[in-house]
């Protein structure tokens, strides 16, 4: 069976945006893999790669570059409500904006839904523990 290594993301800025996330996260930087084009970041169970737009053609996929609105969504998963809460708002302080807040999902998770600073969407999640679930909307 395959196993996910990156999910890469295009963008203006690299610096800016790699950066974004590792500050909200505390996510490492892979040093050694670092190029003109390219960040990539340890998560510490996959990483996240930031192209820069040259690679488009690099890759010959210059035709797909106009694709507009969203088209992936990255998931962070939270060790508890509480850090949920926390990361949504370190998140808002390095410049992301807070679509919805933290809430309690009909599916029984804990979660935010947040648009950084390149306007990609992720959300920052808690899986509730079966004696959280009574707890959540119906």
């Amino acid at each position: 069976m395959a196993n996910l290594s990156y999910v890469n993301v295009f963008c203006k800025d690299i610096i800016k945006l790699s950066n974004f996330y590792i500050k909200t996260f505390n996510f490492k930087e892979i040093k050694e893999i670092r190029s003109p084009i390219f960040r990539g970041v340890d998560t510490g169970k996959s990483a996240i790669g930031f192209n820069a737009m040259a690679v488009y053609n690099l890759l010959d996929i210059k035709k797909f570059s106009k694709t507009t609105g969203a088209k992936f969504l990255l998931n962070f998963d939270a060790r508890s409500m509480k850090e949920v809460d926390i990361l949504t708002q370190r998140a808002k302080k390095n410049g992301a904006k807070i679509i919805k807040q933290p809430y309690r999902t009909y599916y029984h998770w804990y979660q935010s839904v947040i648009i950084d600073p390149e306007k990609n969407i992720f959300r920052i999640n808690k899986v509730l523990p079966a004696k959280d679930r009574s707890q959540a909307p119906k």
